[in-house]
């Protein structure tokens, strides 16, 4: 499928947005807006999806295999991509206004999946490849780089295994502790345990490891994405994928209790309104797709908004979809 032009699918999506943080119908494929009362749950509502960004580019670069968001002080929000680019969109239009690229130490491309926006400005950029976290200036330079744990990295230098570690990275509240979420179990551990690693600010841009925790995910889940609540807990996004069926992606709200994370259920995003969204392939919901990125971007009247992307592994069937959550916590 031939990608849209940018121009065109952002003026589809600008024409039809009536207000800030809500997304409002303007033509089929764009964005829809839903009326009040349409819940995913008691804890979630669905504010609206964006597909404007799906198939497009922007400066010359392909708008998609987006794994990570994180709130900008600049009134953006930062998307990363799974293919080494760094977007920075407009926080209310989602429109590109920047695109950097990052690279490891010898200018290799990441496998890049988490992401923190720090209070300075710079990203804190994490990657299965090794896995490894990476602080980077505003332009894309390496700064420095976090330790981590041995048996955290992918075998056979450790017990985790390849395309299966560092998925989700969250600065909590006051910006002292760094927390990076595993997708899998480790090897040795049991099927439904993944890790959580975090690190205490030691001084300016310098982190150390801290705490270690345990998290049980659904059967046969993995964890996509963790970010962090104002108040110190975890949003969790649960995923999963099975041939012919579609996706799982479940909602959880965590809670540290000791050395495991005690969770709760905010949603199953398959009991969400479809708001007439399409998919290219079977789905229990066609609202659903590979949802990968998370992040907090404000608060309304006590609720969290939350905005989630796909990653659409630049695959015909699959789409760059955003969702705008509201969520009681």
């Amino acid at each position: 499928m031939r990608p849209r032009t940018l121009r065109t699918a952002l003026a589809t999506l600008t024409a039809g947005l009536a207000a800030a943080g809500c997304l409002t119908a303007a033509a089929p494929a764009a964005a829809h807006e839903r009326p009040p009362g349409n819940h995913c749950s008691p804890a979630v509502s669905l504010t609206g999806f964006s597909d404007a960004l799906d198939e497009t580019t922007y400066d010359g670069t392909y708008v998609g295999n987006l794994s990570a968001l994180a709130r900008d002080r600049r009134g953006s929000v930062a998307a990363l991509s799974d293919r080494s680019h760094l977007f920075r969109l407009d926080a209310r239009t989602l429109t590109p206004r920047g695109v950097i690229p990052l690279a490891d130490e010898n200018g290799t491309a990441l496998d890049s999946e988490g992401l923190v926006v720090d209070r300075d400005g710079t990203y804190l950029v994490s990657s299965e490849t090794e896995p490894s976290v990476r602080r980077y200036s505003r332009t894309g330079e390496i700064l420095g780089r976090l330790p981590v744990p041995d048996a955290l990295r992918t075998a056979p230098a450790g017990r985790a295994r390849a395309n299966g570690s560092f998925e989700g990275l969250t600065l909590l509240a006051g910006g002292r502790t760094l927390i990076a979420s595993m997708e899998y179990p480790l090897a040795g551990d049991p099927a439904d345990v993944v890790r959580f690693q975090t690190w205490r600010r030691a001084g300016h841009g310098d982190f150390r490891p801290g705490a270690q925790y345990t998290y049980r995910t659904d059967t046969g889940l993995g964890v996509s994405e963790v970010t962090a609540a104002p108040d110190g807990r975890l949003p969790v996004l649960e995923r999963g994928f099975t041939s012919g069926v579609g996706n799982t992606v479940r909602l959880y709200l965590a809670d540290r209790r000791g050395a495991t994370l005690g969770k709760t259920l905010l949603a199953d995003l398959a009991a969400c309104p479809s708001l007439g969204a399409t998919a290219g392939q079977p789905q229990p919901n066609p609202l659903l797709d590979n949802f990968e990125g998370m992040a907090v971007t404000g608060r309304s009247k006590g609720r969290l908004e939350v905005l989630i992307v796909s990653d659409d592994n630049q695959n015909a069937v699959q789409t760059t979809r955003f969702l705008r959550l509201r969520v009681s916590v």
